[in-house]
């Protein structure tokens, strides 16, 4: 088996054991996402640490030193290449499309390579729009990072909890106007690293971050 069937058929496990919530929005808690060994040399990819220029509360605020499995980083790095076909596959976006009971119709894959450090910040927000499903995988797990999940919130103002944070673990929720989530100002030690995944419509302007520009993933339709 490829190592490429081996991460579509580990991520597609973790999606049918994934607990769900329905408060204060439906979401989705997994964990052992990726097989282990491509979970630690995603995680230890050698992109520098990027400078927090701006304590915006936006990842916008920076785009300028922010990584993407885009064409240059899965041309480099075997392993950035083998988790973008698997999430690119008919098989991943078939079970997407069942488990989470979203269309991706002509849609693109997106996959952010994050590293939060000290400052960082995140205002409530929903993801509607253009992100037809975000996808939040946890890699680091330094001092303190288990205190690093996902806030969710109710509306814009009122916080409700937070996602578990751990190394291979993920939440999951199909975006709509209910969808609050961010991240409150906290001590981060080290770098929190995770993947943001996010299938995205032709209406995504930034086409340099995509992970196959001009190729939308495949459904049934």
């Amino acid at each position: 088996m490829s190592r490429v069937d081996e991460i579509k058929r580990s991520v597609i496990a973790s999606f049918k054991a994934g607990k769900q919530g329905e408060e204060p929005y439906r979401h989705w808690n997994l964990t052992d996402v990726l097989p282990q060994d491509v979970m630690e040399e995603v995680r230890d990819l050698p992109f520098p640490a990027p400078d927090l220029e701006v304590e915006g509360g936006t990842r916008e605020a920076n785009n300028k030193t922010r990584r993407y499995f885009d064409a240059e980083s899965t041309a480099q790095f075997p392993v950035a290449a083998e988790v973008a076909e698997a999430l690119q596959s008919p098989e991943m976006i078939a079970a997407v499309e069942e488990i989470y009971d979203t269309d991706l119709t002509d849609t693109y894959l997106r996959i952010e390579y994050a590293q939060d450090t000290q400052g960082f910040w995140l205002q409530p927000h929903t993801d509607i729009g253009v992100k037809k499903f975000t996808f939040l995988l946890y890699l680091s797990d330094g001092e303190g990072h288990e205190n690093l999940g996902t806030d969710i919130y109710a509306d814009a103002d009122t916080h409700v909890g937070r996602s578990p944070f751990a190394p291979n673990a993920a939440m999951i929720f199909v975006p709509s106007d209910k969808t609050w989530h961010g991240f409150e100002p906290r001590e981060i030690k080290g770098i929190r690293k995770s993947l943001i995944v996010n299938y995205v419509t032709k209406d995504w302007r930034a086409v340099e971050q995509l992970a196959f520009p001009g190729q939308f993933v495949k459904t049934a339709a």
